[in-house]
């Protein structure tokens, strides 16, 4: 009888706070039952209505707003909630109490840092249905046994259940608690709202379904500043109250019921406190003021005009920080110049506060995503910054305090971040037609014909990857994949001959299509729309060449090679114009050099052609996967060519993996082409066509440059990226090669050349480190 009592009792035990539960005594099976059946109820308190009202928050270091250390407000004092037992199902109760749709994780042991005060709950069981922490099965508030170093975080979706009602009936004052509604938003006056961006307007927040307005009276320039971050721009500014009071005073109000209170420094309203409580009475609540009204000024890449851009308080000719490797505007790895060369930023301490300054300095708004661990791909060069810590107010990164002594920083922990940009209305003016998903499909343009908008296609004369390329970050849909000349097998709705955008030229860094060189309103399309309308497929992820500069210095040689063994070379196009007339018996002065050119991206790359339409070389016994895949070039110190060579891709392949990266291409019995995320391939100095012809070069001073993915066959997160240049001294005998870069940080000293660019130091970080910027 005792031993069926174990198996029977043991099931429910964990549902039973051992604080709140009777002893039971062994007793037959039926009375058993009939007992715990008749106490769940007592037993189970804690899930029923009756449980006690609590307030939550996310706090600690996040690196978004819906992420961070979960802290509970009960009995008139804020605390934290113990890991053990925790679920993806407690998270969820945990985020859609506070007002979003489901949690995306949780995470232990104090990831956002270690909170304080009492740790109120341990042990916490929820079903996922509980409309709040509280009804969950726990110890019981206030009864733990563990340490602040199990505090546990959660990190919810971004989106907001819509009509969603806070709880905010606490017995003690509002004040202190997070600010927690479901939108917030700039509403423009009628004269205002076809203005892009809205950059002026009436402050109103939405709560329980409805939009209200706060009212001004505790107002100040450091909720504009946040208000205005959240909305895509760089900073406030005072605005003319007057019209707005008049605008006011003739409709209803419906105020919020709280006054805010931000630093200034948070990157999100739902990061500042809620102030005091403010009695609602209709028309004649806040009577001393008025609606808050917030206007911001725009970055200069989203200003009507460049004259009414955004002016920094800190005006350089190049920026100190730029993105690398994202999609979209306003997103990507961090790299900061600094002594001329370009760097990336270490991930610890990385927060939101930090991605914050750096977006500002950029002319975004405030950062809505503190990124780690490479997630845009992995950056080349130097690590300048580790530990950065930022008040939040400073003009740049580099103003930040930051350690210079413990670099100990791969890139497989650069930093990176998204920011808040404004909503310019980029997508509506564009749309993808006919494709299998909403990734793919025929480009067609909106566009303004005999007074009326239309719907038609874009020539595919020209267009390429860096057209496709924009068409994907317009969209909001990533990278670029494929670009189609050809669409006949996509059927669209608006007809297929009307086209409305022709003779389509990009450099990849704009942000919409018409931004691009193009006919304008006189459309010049020999071929006509059809089965010739421009198309694209996009995808979320890209992969990134870099070559490396180093494997380059150390392997740089000179070789005389009879014009008789260069016979295939020759045929392929590999030597200089003068080797057309040639004796056979005459020699050729290579400049040779190895390759290592390494995927620091997120996809492999993979040649564009398919298998069937890779080109055999009968000479060479191998097939070319692409045309052109890099350029080998010497130039004057002018930037003139003086000598120059190409190579197909003579086999693309994984020569060599990172530890733990397992290879996938390999070029024997035409095998599959590419190169694997982690991995590089090796072009050795003795493979044909891997030179520079310089047979005809003078001696002197010259610019060796190679160039990798130079026609963009393949869509990568990143080209600038794709181009090395060094220094190289020939003498007529011996060639020196030196100072490789990557990119184009490349700068010549000033006694080569007084014409190009030099260094005007500009700024000292607050440890030290000093950061140079170029001026002409």
């Amino acid at each position: 009888m005792f031993s069926v009592f174990s198996l029977v009792i043991s099931p429910m035990s964990q549902f039973f706070p051992p604080s709140s539960c009777i002893m039971l005594r062994p007793v037959g099976i039926h009375c058993l039952l009939c007992t715990l059946l008749c106490m769940w109820p007592s037993c189970s308190s804690q899930s029923d209505s009756s449980a006690p009202v609590i307030q939550l928050r996310l706090a600690g270091e996040k690196r978004k707003n819906y992420e961070g250390r979960v802290e509970v407000f009960y009995n008139g004092e804020w605390g934290t909630v113990c890991d053990d037992d925790f679920s993806r199902s407690a998270a969820r109760v945990v985020c859609r109490q506070l007002g979003f749709m489901d949690a995306e994780s949780w995470l232990p042991s104090a990831k956002y840092g270690r909170g304080e005060g009492r740790i109120w709950l341990d042990n916490v069981h929820c079903f996922g249905t509980e409309k709040s922490l509280a009804q969950c099965h726990s110890n019981g508030f206030g009864v733990s046994d563990c340490k602040h170093s199990e505090d546990v975080g959660v990190v919810c979706t971004s989106k907001r259940i819509p009509g969603f009602k806070f709880i905010r009936n606490q017995a003690s004052s509002n004040e202190g608690l997070p600010v927690q509604v479901e939108d917030v938003r700039l509403r423009a006056t009628y004269s205002q709202r076809k203005k892009i961006p809205i950059t002026e307007g009436f402050l109103e927040v939405k709560d329980g379904g409805k939009w209200r307005q706060i009212c001004s009276e505790e107002w100040t320039q450091t909720n504009s500043r946040v208000i205005c971050g959240m909305n895509g721009f760089p900073g406030e500014k005072r605005v003319n109250t007057r019209p707005y009071k008049l605008l006011a005073n003739r409709r209803k109000k419906n105020y919020w019921g709280f006054s805010v209170n931000c630093t200034g420094n948070e990157a999100d309203l739902s990061d500042c406190k809620m102030g005091r409580e403010i009695e609602l009475k209709g028309n004649s609540t806040c009577e001393q003021g008025m609606p808050v009204v917030v206007s911001c000024v725009p970055g200069r890449a989203f200003a009507p005009t460049l004259s009414a851009g955004y002016r920094k308080a800190y005006r350089v000719e190049q920026p100190l920080v730029r993105l690398r490797g994202g999609a979209m505007i306003g997103e990507g790895r961090v790299e900061v110049l600094k002594n001329g060369e370009w760097g990336t930023v270490c991930d610890d301490n990385w927060n939101i506060r930090a991605a914050t300054v750096v977006c500002r300095e950029l002319g975004f708004g405030s950062a809505k995503e503190a990124m780690s661990s490479a997630q845009f791909g992995q950056g080349t060069g130097p690590v300048h910054m580790n530990k950065v810590e930022c008040s939040g107010f400073e003009k740049s990164l580099t103003e930040c305090q930051f350690n210079r002594h413990d670099l100990g920083c791969s890139h497989e922990e650069d930093a990176a971040l998204k920011c808040n940009v404004p909503d310019m209305g980029f997508n509506k003016r564009l749309r993808l037609n006919g494709g299998r998903n909403p990734f793919e499909g025929r480009v067609e343009v909106l566009a303004e014909r005999n007074g009326s908008a239309v719907w038609g296609s874009v020539c595919s004369d020209s267009w390429g990857t860096m057209e496709a390329t924009v068409v994907c970050r317009q969209l909001g849909l990533g990278f670029a994949s494929h670009a189609f000349q050809e669409t006949w097998y996509w059927e669209g709705e608006s007809p297929d001959d009307v086209v409305l955008m022709s003779g389509v030229r990009c450099s990849g860094t704009e942000y919409t299509l018409d931004q691009c060189l193009h006919h304008g309103k006189h459309i010049h399309c020999p071929k006509g729309g059809g089965r010739f309308a421009a198309g694209v497929s996009c995808t979320q992820l890209a992969p990134d060449l870099v070559l490396s500069a180093q494997a380059v210095e150390q392997t740089t040689y000179l070789e005389d090679r009879p014009m008789y063994a260069l016979q295939c070379a020759h045929e392929e196009h590999c030597l200089s114009k003068s080797a057309e007339t040639a004796d056979s018996n005459s020699y050729r002065r290579l400049l040779r050099f190895s390759s290592q050119i390494q995927n620091n991206g997120l996809s492999d790359f993979r040649p564009r052609a398919a298998h069937h339409s890779w080109v055999w070389h009968e000479c060479h016994r191998h097939y070319h996967s692409m045309e052109v895949f890099t350029h080998y070039d010497l130039l004057s110190l002018n930037g003139t060519k003086v000598a120059e060579g190409h190579k197909a891709s003579f086999c693309l392949e994984d020569t060599h993996c990172d530890e733990g990266i397992q290879k996938k291409y390999a070029c024997a019995n035409f095998g599959a082409q590419g190169i694997t995320v982690g991995c590089w391939d090796t072009y050795r100095h003795d493979i044909d066509c891997q030179w520079i012809d310089i047979t005809d070069v003078k001696p002197g001073d010259y610019i060796f440059q190679v160039v990798i993915n130079p026609n963009y066959e393949v869509a990568e997160s990143d080209y600038t990226n794709n181009v090395m240049k060094c220094r190289s001294r020939y003498d007529g005998q011996r060639i020196w090669t030196y100072n490789c870069q990557i990119g184009k940080s490349f700068i010549l000293p000033r006694t080569q050349n007084p014409q190009l660019l030099h260094f005007t130091k500009c700024r000292t970080g607050t440890k030290g480190q000093t950061f140079q910027v170029l001026k002409s």
